[in-house]
């Protein structure tokens, strides 16, 4: 490997490649046009798309795209040559602003529920000039914004762009108010935490369920799973480091800061974490992040699997994002400092954020619902379906003793001692972290737990950018108007947390007394996708998110239609695998082995008359009743899969929630068993054991 220093970001057309190779003018009305919000100049745009190109090409690239991310949660690319035809025959390579601007890719194909009819097909791409420009093999990606031909948005960029304007000038508001005039912009960072698993690919291409669905749909539990809590943070295997060190090294030459890896608490498990960036590119690099995972894991004769529930009974995998809000000046505005209880402005955004949480509960849990994460959220392994907050014992300590209006004695700063003498003294956190809590602050960030780990980071970035910002307008239409700042400052923060306080918790949301006292609290609990999804279009949430412009009421309910209909393509695509699975390889290697007991069985008594051949008999009784109950439940899926009702997809989710998962839980429960009959030689497909252990 090259040194770090000279590959990082030698991929990204960046600030400082801009610097070096654009006029000391276009670089100034380029960043001129950013920090104001204004469109780029076309003059400008030649100028700069000429130097992008020149430099994309003596890095070897031969073609261009606009890419985009749309309601699918991952990118899309077209490419184009830079190749122009010339007179002679021959041709040179051209790059124009008017295609660095601006693109007009197929819009007809892409989710949009209900947005766009199949016979329109016009969209657009357009630059996002605050996103880097980066080259991945051999094409210049150029980050923009999708949206249809009557303006409409299509893809998850333009609303999390718009949520940081929004979030960006209430925040502003606020710092004004105590007496901050040096902050200019104020923006959302994030640091997404991803997990995955790696198992070896020629065991993948042998189980249909893995490359249908990205899980296994069958498979018995082995003998050893995590239960000795001997992979977590264990030494890295040679093959997975190799793999890690190819990442990190893709992940460098494209300007992502991957930091931290580790092995995950299951078997083959593992997880990557960067640098925390501000939003918008921190959405652009985790999917990068994912893309490349899955390519460098192919060259290394791997699969990195992404879902979010690959295996049933081991540990799933999320994605936790860390977010926080910072200004152009370096200042973490939820830093609380060495005496947080005397951070009065600390204090106003960290109430906005409890606020927030509190109202919009049911909007940010839409935003990690999805049939693969159903699997994940609500088992001892993930934070539960119901979302609390969780701050500390020192910051809960502070906001109670404001609520009831008595002083605050504070803590005294305490120290940790090793035990050993040579090891220095530490000194120690004011609280514990809660892995449990689903939203939950961490010292100077808030860790939102609840993500799927194969879910884009925008949707949920854009509820918590949303949310924060009317509680910090609110918050700001109070005070801005008031005689007695201090005193108006002091009852605002008192009510707040009079009024929201049900939503903190700092006890074991695993535990399912937890459950019965957020019921009591007035909390929501929505288990699964059919439950939550149509919360995402309550009259509240419309009303958030059209009055600053991040949604309209038409993009909101054709998001929510995107995330309905992909949950039932989801299911059916299961189900259909399911049933190919179990009609093709496991009834056939059951009614194999069958034959094999059975033939065993005679052999024995014709050898051996006096033999009562128990053993063989109650195993034949076994295996039947199993599989008899399979090929019943094969023809019940099958027939449940033939009565989807023709209706909105909703009603479509909720049939398929309560009609054909309950039939897939049998399945899978009848196939299981039988896994542990059967002799290995006659099973079709590797175990969890052979994939688990494989790398």
């Amino acid at each position: 490997m090259a040194k770090v220093e000279e590959i990082f970001g030698s991929m990204v057309f960046n600030d400082a490649t801009m610097k070096q190779r654009l006029p000391k003018e276009t670089y100034r009305a380029l960043k001129n046009s950013v920090r104001e919000g204004t469109p780029v100049p076309r003059d400008v745009a030649n100028v700069v798309a000429n130097a992008m190109k020149d430099w994309a090409v003596e890095k070897g690239a031969t073609h261009f795209t606009h890419w985009f991310q749309p309601m699918t949660g991952i990118t899309a690319e077209k490419h184009d040559s830079f190749i122009s035809p010339i007179d002679n025959g021959t041709v040179i390579m051209e790059f124009s602003g008017k295609e660095l601007i601006k693109g007009e890719p197929d819009a007809s194909s892409f989710p949009s529920g209900g947005l766009r009819a199949t016979f329109e097909a016009r969209g657009y791409t357009a630059w996002d000039p605050t996103s880097y420009a980066f080259i991945k093999e051999n094409t210049l990606c150029i980050p923009t914004v999708f949206c249809s031909y009557g303006g409409e948005v299509l893809d998850k960029k333009t609303p999390l762009l718009r949520s940081m304007e929004v979030i960006n000038a209430q925040a502003l508001r606020i710092l004004r108010l105590f007496g901050n005039n040096s902050a200019a912009h104020v923006t959302t960072t994030v640091g997404p935490e991803q997990e995955y698993f790696l198992i070896d690919k020629e065991l993948y291409k042998k189980r249909k369920d893995l490359r249908y669905t990205g899980r296994t749909l069958f498979g018995a539990k082995p003998p050893k799973g995590q239960e000795l809590d001997d992979h977590y943070f264990g030494a890295i295997r040679p093959r997975v480091a190799k793999f890690m060190a190819e990442l990190d090294e893709e992940l460098w030459k494209l300007g992502i800061m991957a930091k931290t890896e580790h092995n995950e608490v299951a078997p083959s498990q593992h997880e990557l974490a960067p640098v925390f960036s501000d939003t918008n590119i921190g959405c652009d690099h985790n999917q990068l992040t994912m893309e490349m995972m899955k390519k460098v894991a192919d060259r290394n004769g791997l699969v990195c699997l992404l879902h979010e529930k690959p295996f049933a009974e081991v540990n799933g995998s999320g994605k936790h994002v860390n977010w926080s809000l910072a200004t152009d000046t370096g200042a973490n505005l939820l830093d609380p400092g060495k005496t947080p209880s005397e951070n009065a402005q600390f204090l106003l955004f960290l109430c906005a954020v409890i606020k927030g949480v509190d109202e919009y509960q049911d909007m940010l849990r839409a935003t990690v619902a999805t049939a693969a994460n159903d699997h994940r959220l609500g088992g001892h392994e993930a934070p539960p379906a119901v979302i609390s907050m969780f701050i500390g014992s020192e910051l809960t300590e502070i906001l109670g003793a404001i609520e009831e209006g008595r002083p605050y004695n504070g803590r005294a700063a305490s120290h940790m001692r090793i035990g050993v003498d040579m090891l220095p003294v530490f000194r120690k956190d004011a609280t514990d972290r809660n892995r449990t809590s689903p939203f939950a602050f961490t010292g100077n960030k808030f860790e939102f737990r609840m993500l799927g780990s194969s879910q884009s980071i925008a949707g949920p970035c854009i509820v918590l950018n949303t949310v924060v910002a009317e509680e910090l307008e609110q918050f700001a239409d109070a005070l801005e108007g008031a005689q007695d700042f201090n005193a108006a400052l002091n009852e605002l923060i008192r009510k707040t947390i009079r009024e929201h306080k049900r939503i903190l918790f700092d006890g074991n949301g695993y535990d399912e007394s937890w459950i019965a006292e957020a019921e009591r609290r007035g909390l929501s609990n929505y288990r699964t996708t059919p439950e939550a999804m149509p919360h995402y279009v309550d009259e509240k949430n419309i009303a958030l998110f059209s009055k600053h412009k991040v949604f309209t009421e038409v993009e909101m309910r054709s998001r929510c239609e995107v995330h309905l209909e992909n949950y039932c393509k989801v299911i059916r695509i299961e189900a259909l695998t399911m049933a190919e699975m179990v009609r093709k390889d496991i009834i056939p290697a059951s009614y194999t082995y069958l034959k094999r007991l059975s033939e065993t069985a005679v052999a024995i008594k014709e050898a051996c008359p006096d033999v009562d051949c128990a053993m063989e008999i109650n195993m034949l009784k076994h295996l039947r009743g199993y599989t008899d109950s399979l090929y019943m439940n094969l023809g019940k899926l099958e027939e449940a899969l033939g009565r989807v009702p023709e209706a909105g997809e909703l009603e479509k989710a909720v049939y398929y929630k309560d009609s054909v998962i309950p039939i897939m839980d049998a399945l899978r429960a009848a196939a299981d068993e039988i896994e542990k009959f059967v002799g290995e030689k006659y099973w079709p497909y590797p175990t969890y054991g052979e994939l688990l252990y494989s790398v």
